[in-house]
């Protein structure tokens, strides 16, 4: 994303919080619950908001629950009742997956659902949603590792191994530990805009947005002469993203072949040189529109989009939304203003 920019937006009238029930049963994975607190339950005065994002209750089926391989036990959690009150039930994960999940955990799940509430699980969580019966017939993914247990488990379950999350609109799954990140900050960008989750992937000091899937973290061979890194690269070109740049460009840059920068470009992060600038100009022409911008050709002339229309077929692609229903969303004119 183009550095250097202070701008953000500061809501003018509180919303209630998003209310995020994180069950933990026993064996659970420490690193997704904190994965999961870190992203729903922390205040974050650096934005300016008049109220938190979100509000977070850690429940479980029990007064104590004791974690995976027993690193600690958990107290002072409130019951699975905290679910039925929530807009967003996370699950997380636990390496014991084909032992059977409490009832009373899968009952409350299934119950949040049948009422309308989102639920997203956390690398293996997806096994309690399946066993719940919330995945058939549905596309989930969860920890490569654990893909052929899943597909025996679950074969109506529709798995995609190699994706870092998928979006299923109210069912939400992520695969391994650390795509339980690219997972919530895709969730806090549908919920509060691109803005928002650019801020908060600052504090976490990760990637907003991480291009390619999980299929880059399988096991395989590591090369006997590393590449350099291609983060120079792409910081060039995030901060020109409004000039006619073209693959070319890239590569000349690079000292490189076209050819050449392809393999890099698939073998660091799982994409293609072009579709990575075309992911990045339609990042940048949707802070745009948050930002206040309505003309579209400008929009579509400052992300390096070109046209109105080429603006409009990418936003929709990524988003789901035409640059209007954004702007209705996300834009100053949703009750907001934009602070310099």
């Amino acid at each position: 994303m183009p550095q250097g920019s202070s701008q953000r937006r500061t809501p003018t009238r509180a919303r209630p919080p998003h209310r995020v029930a994180v069950i933990v049963d026993k064996g659970t994975n420490p690193f997704e619950v904190g994965v999961a607190t870190e992203l729903f339950g922390l205040p974050r005065p650096e934005l300016g908001l008049p109220a938190p994002l979100y509000e977070v209750t850690l429940c479980a089926p029990a007064r104590e629950v004791r974690m995976n391989h027993g690193f600690f036990t958990l107290t002072g959690v409130a019951g699975l009742d905290a679910v039925d009150g929530a807009d967003t039930v996370v699950v997380p994960g636990r390496p014991d997956n084909v032992v059977p999940r409490v009832e009373a955990v899968l009952e409350a799940v299934r119950r949040a659902y049948a009422r309308g509430a989102r639920v997203m699980s956390l690398c293996t969580g997806s096994f309690a949603l399946a066993e719940a019966g919330l995945l058939d017939g549905r596309r989930a993914t969860t920890h490569w590792m654990w893909a052929d247990a899943f597909r025996e488990l679950h074969p109506k379950v529709l798995l995609e191994p190699d994706v870092l999350f998928v979006d299923e609109g109210r069912i939400l799954t992520a695969a391994g530990s650390a795509a339980a990140l690219d997972l919530g900050l895709h969730v806090v960008r549908k919920d509060h805009g691109a803005e928002i989750a650019n801020a908060v992937s600052r504090r976490l000091v990760f990637a907003a947005h991480r291009d390619g899937g999980q299929r880059q973290f399988v096991e395989r061979p590591v090369p006997s002469v590393p590449e350099e890194s291609l983060a120079p690269l792409l910081a060039w070109a995030q901060e020109r993203l409004g000039e006619p740049l073209t693959v070319a460009d890239l590569a000349a840059r690079a000292a490189v072949s076209p050819a050449t920068l392809h393999r890099r470009f698939r073998a660091e992060l799982g994409t293609t040189p072009l579709a990575w600038l075309t992911g990045e100009r339609v990042a940048l022409a949707c802070r745009l529109i948050e930002r206040g911008e309505e003309r579209l050709d400008v929009v579509a002339a400052r992300s390096g989009l070109g046209s109105a229309a080429n603006l409009r077929a990418r936003v929709r692609r990524e988003t789901g939304l035409s640059p209007s229903a954004y702007r209705r969303r996300f834009g100053p004119a949703a009750g907001e203003a934009v602070r310099v």
